[in-house]
């Protein structure tokens, strides 16, 4: 009795070690492959032409602002040749004339209001070709990883077939099968042959594509995970209408419309006049003249100018259009939302239809490779024709390849959700 509960104890311990080293070695398998992919992502991110190019046009927008609300420059009219007055003071020498024009009170602010404005929606703009190379980068990377599975399957297909072959060759010296059956082998060993030459052509332009997304040499290597997984639990999918309105590309046209409601206001304060302050400066020369007060003394006269914008027409049509433009992206937003969702929506039902796809795999890949082994028993033995023996392996070959795909859609569809509801928002060190 206490001889038996000890095994059962030492079973259980055997189990739990195990358990233990697999949730371990598959915890580290997990992170491992997400470094992989992060590392490059930090590449793309910072090296990504597409993503510099972005930035630079953020950082010049920056630049509007000082431009927009700087004062016009000043004008300096100078007279000093000629025939000048003669005033009773003296004989006019020199004049000088200073004028400096201010806008209307407030015009500075609104035209900053706008440059400010526009600066964000560029800055969302960055974000979002961030987020886009993002989900390029990582979509390339899963699809290499799906290739490259799918070809070590390949790969191991032929040892299965070699070893078909064997038995089939065995089975004819024997006297208990045609030779026929290695012939069928020999055709489906060409086919598979044909097929890894084939993906690892198909893996050439999709490697050039990852190298280009992340900025490196063309032919530089890549290092692929050998396992990805899919997560258990949807990312992100709480508040998901919330998220999708923080989309960069939402708020870039919130930002725009914002802008167009001060683009009005400066419309309509370009239709006051604009202010001048001036000085007008004169140098007079003395007169022959004894006892004659202030003899020769220089005038000096303020001035204040007004512009006269009597021509309404051009301001109420800047006015007109700017209304109009913020209605349009009033729609845009509108449109664009629907989008979103439906990409949403979309990229949800592919990532739960591929997870179910995973499950009923696994359940098929189990069934058809304990078939499998019947199958090829029963041909040991006289009681299986050979060709259900190879459709059977081709079908376990088949399980595992869509497995695979599934995997590669379920990853891709993540890839997607986490772009439209990535909760990152202006978050610049995100990699």
């Amino acid at each position: 009795m206490n001889l038996t509960l000890k095994k059962l104890n030492m079973k259980k311990v055997k189990y739990l070690l195990f358990s233990s080293l697999f949730l371990i070695l598959y915890v580290t398998k997990t992170a491992n492959a997400q470094e992989q992919l992060d590392e490059y992502l930090a590449l793309a991110v910072k090296n990504n032409p597409a993503v510099k190019s972005a930035y630079a046009q953020f950082e010049a927008a920056l630049q509007k602002s000082p431009q927009v609300t700087g004062l016009p420059d000043p004008t300096l009219t100078v007279s000093a040749f000629g025939r000048m007055i003669e005033t009773r003071l003296g004989t006019q020498e020199a004049r000088f004339s200073f004028m400096q024009m201010f806008p209307w009170f407030g015009t500075n602010k609104a035209k900053s209001e706008v440059a400010n404005l526009i600066a964000e929606a560029s800055f969302q703009n960055y974000l979002e070709v961030r987020k886009q190379v993002i989900f390029d980068v990582t979509s390339a990377y899963v699809e290499l990883y799906a290739l490259t599975e799918i070809i070590k399957l390949k790969e191991e297909d032929l040892k299965i077939l070699n070893a078909y072959k064997e038995l089939a060759i065995s089975r004819f010296e024997s006297g208990k099968a045609p030779m026929v059956n290695a012939v069928k082998v020999d055709i489906q060993k060409d086919a598979a042959l044909a097929e890894i030459e084939w993906l690892k052509e198909e893996l050439e332009p999709i490697q050039t594509k990852f190298n280009l997304l992340t900025a490196r040499e063309v032919q530089s290597a890549i290092n692929v995970a050998d396992t990805l997984f899919i997560e258990d639990q949807n990312p992100l999918l709480e508040n998901e209408m919330e998220l999708l309105e923080n989309h960069p590309s939402i708020k870039a046209l919130k930002q725009k419309e914002a802008s167009y409601g001060y683009q009005e206001q400066v419309a309509k304060k370009e239709g006051f006049p604009n202010i001048g302050l001036g000085l007008d400066y004169s140098i007079i020369s003395k007169r022959p003249v004894d006892d004659l007060e202030r003899n020769g003394q220089d005038a000096i006269m303020p001035m204040v100018s007004l512009s006269l914008p009597v021509y309404r027409k051009k301001y109420r049509a800047s006015a007109k259009e700017a209304q109009l433009m913020e209605e349009s992206l009033i729609h845009q937003q509108e449109s664009q939302m629907n989008s979103l969702v439906n990409e949403y929506q979309s990229a949800l039902y592919e990532l739960n239809k591929a997870k179910k796809q995973v499950a009923l795999y696994d359940r098929q890949i189990k069934s058809a490779a304990q078939a499998n082994k019947l199958l090829v028993s029963g041909f040991s033995n006289d009681l299986t024709d050979f060709d259900e023996v190879l459709q059977m392996n081709q079908d376990v070959l088949m399980y595992k390849t869509q497995k695979i795909e599934a995997i590669k859609n379920a990853l891709i569809a993540k890839a997607n959700l986490e772009y439209l509801l990535s909760k990152s928002e202006n978050n610049e060190n995100e990699y």
